[in-house]
């Protein structure tokens, strides 16, 4: 067997953990097809088939699973090693990947960073905007925003931004032709918009009033993925929508929307910053969690 280096081995983990030729190409700076002919190369040096092309993507052979389950720990105690020397630096430095859904990006992240990169100019952020539930690790991201029940048990996560609060709302041209819904069980006689998550399910209106919670299972003739396109077709008149409140608050405040079940919509803790809970945590991921406690505190 011809030697294999460790410049081979980061290669076959880029891909690995991206399972894309093109994802793990952007990470690594080069382009898609000289990284195949890479790992052909390094296949062929091995003479063992890592991995499995097809139409529909890119998978580890039973070979390249255990390989990437013995290396991957080598290569982040590396990584450790060199994060560990970011302690010699005046200030944190490096890159950071962070994985969101669109609505916490708008409400919570933005601000946060901008504040965070004027404080912090050696470091670089990458927000990747994505409403489906991602493996932050095998997708290569140093921390990810989600809901508090979304955020796996081997995580840290700590609040991000403030208490959140869903409104349901629809236009006055809505309800000149039906009725306010005084229970969430009135929501059957109204034209409802849905939301699909990125996975195919169907988002079921979450309510709870005096420690009693509901979920309604929604009907009505439009479907959508995308909370702003879903607050103008309520703004259009296309049925209710159920949205978060900062969101539709502008369009509350300039009677575009009224607002019905306000009662049956507590507050809530909101999004949580998480990330792995790993031995060492990169420098400049250690500053923005400590950036994010600091502002809880100051917007507190």
């Amino acid at each position: 067997m011809r030697r294999v280096r460790s410049t081979d081995l980061a290669i076959f983990l880029a891909i690995a953990q991206h399972r894309s030729f093109r994802k793990a190409a952007v990470e690594l700076g080069v382009t898609p097809s000289a990284l195949s002919h890479s790992l052909r190369s390094i296949e062929e040096r091995l003479d063992v088939r890592l991995v499995n092309r097809t139409t529909r993507g890119v998978g580890l052979t039973e070979a390249g699973e255990r390989l990437f389950d013995r290396i991957r720990p080598a290569f982040l105690d590396i990584d450790d090693a060199l994060e560990d020397l970011d302690k010699f630096r005046g200030q944190p430095y490096g890159k950071l990947r962070i994985n969101t859904p669109r609505p916490a990006a708008k409400m919570v992240l933005l601000p946060i960073v901008s504040r965070f990169l004027r404080a912090y100019p050696a470091v670089e952020m990458e927000i990747v905007v994505d409403d489906a539930l991602v493996d932050t690790v095998s997708g290569g991201f140093d921390a990810g925003i989600r809901f508090g029940e979304s955020v796996a048990a081997d995580m840290i996560a700590i609040a991000i931004g403030p208490r959140q609060r869903t409104a349901i709302v629809g236009s006055p041209e809505h309800f000149q032709r039906f009725p306010k819904p005084v229970t969430p069980h009135d929501l059957k006689d109204h034209p409802c918009i849905r939301y699909r998550f990125p996975s195919g399910t169907y988002y079921r209106w979450e309510f709870e009033r005096g420690g009693i919670e509901l979920e309604i299972e929604v009907q009505g003739p439009l479907t959508l993925g995308d909370l702003d396109i879903m607050l103008d077709a309520a703004v259009n008149g296309s049925g209710l929508a159920f949205l978060f409140e900062d969101h539709a608050l502008p369009a509350l405040q300039d009677g575009r929307l009224i607002r019905v079940l306000e009662d049956w919509c507590p507050y809530y803790p909101g999004f949580f910053l998480y990330y792995p809970s790993r031995r060492q945590s990169p420098t400049a991921l250690r500053a923005f969690v400590d950036f994010v406690k600091t502002d809880a505190v100051r917007q507190s």
